[in-house]
């Protein structure tokens, strides 16, 4: 479980942090939400969706089709597309609001990439910041920044009435089940704008945000595959472990780097 603790000189400033190269901490992220920014990159490799935040929207990758299991997660904690949302790149740091309503930076403690010897410092001899920790709290900031931006772009789609619930089934162990609380663009009313209002929703940025998530859910076949390779590759480690337990081994399992990749 994580523990976001906020970074300061007396908690942290004689210990290091280190840079993760495994993404087991999002393997129960069904979904991530997205900053307007990260849209045209994002559409390269995974579906893009909207969910609803109180009375207005937000874009958010679709990383898997049940809650609690993110497919673009390998067993062996690899990242199997090719754009990796801004959240996880900033891991194990994340803002935080405080009680007086200040954004603070926090590392995740629980993350293990906490050190007393190696890695970064967080501060630098004479108590400042760090400039790898400043480089980091400029790259959350840039993305609060966005985000902000992002609300404003929805808003516009909303008003104009381009977001819709996206109906999605799912074939599972139990027949079909449907993916409930994602939204789409309207494709249909889309088109169907007059020329002021899409100009209003152009001139918003909310051209690029709706076309990009129209092209990504040419991704969504994809996860059903992946979901498919998860299953196989869950079902090969066990009878692995099985077999370890009976004195057989099949090395050959163990030097595979992996069983599937995230294609296109």
């Amino acid at each position: 479980m994580a523990d976001f603790q906020v970074i300061t000189r007396e908690r942290h400033g004689s210990q290091y942090w280190l840079k993760h190269s495994i993404y087991t901490f999002a393997a129960g992220d069904a979904l991530c939400p997205l900053v307007a920014q990260e849209l045209p990159k994002a559409v390269l490799s995974m579906p893009i969706g909207f969910i609803a935040e109180g009375d207005h929207f937000v874009p958010v990758a679709v990383q898997g089709l049940a809650a609690g299991r993110n497919l673009l997660v390998a067993l062996d904690g690899r990242w199997l597309a090719s754009y990796i949302p801004a959240p996880y790149r900033g891991y194990p740091f994340r803002m935080a609001t405080t009680e007086q309503g200040e954004q603070v930076l926090c590392i995740d403690e629980a993350s293990g990439l906490l050190s007393e010897s190696a890695g970064e410092p967080f501060f630098n001899d004479d108590g400042t910041p760090d400039k790898a920790v400043l480089e980091i709290l400029a790259f959350f900031n840039q993305i609060e920044a966005n985000r902000q931006l992002t609300r404003s772009i929805c808003a516009v789609l909303q008003q104009h009435g381009l977001i819709q619930p996206w109906p999605i089934t799912v074939q599972g162990e139990q027949g079909e089940q449907k993916v409930e609380g994602l939204f789409r663009i309207d494709e249909a009313a889309l088109n169907a704008l007059t020329a002021e209002s899409l100009a209003e929703v152009r001139n918003a940025g909310g051209l690029t945000m709706a076309y990009c998530q129209l092209l990504s859910m040419q991704h969504l076949s994809t996860l059903g595959t992946l979901a498919q390779a998860h299953a196989e590759a869950e079902k090969a480690q066990l009878t692995q472990a099985s077999l370890a337990q009976n004195g057989e081994l099949n090395l050959g399992f163990m030097s595979d780097s992996g069983t599937f990749s995230f294609g296109q």
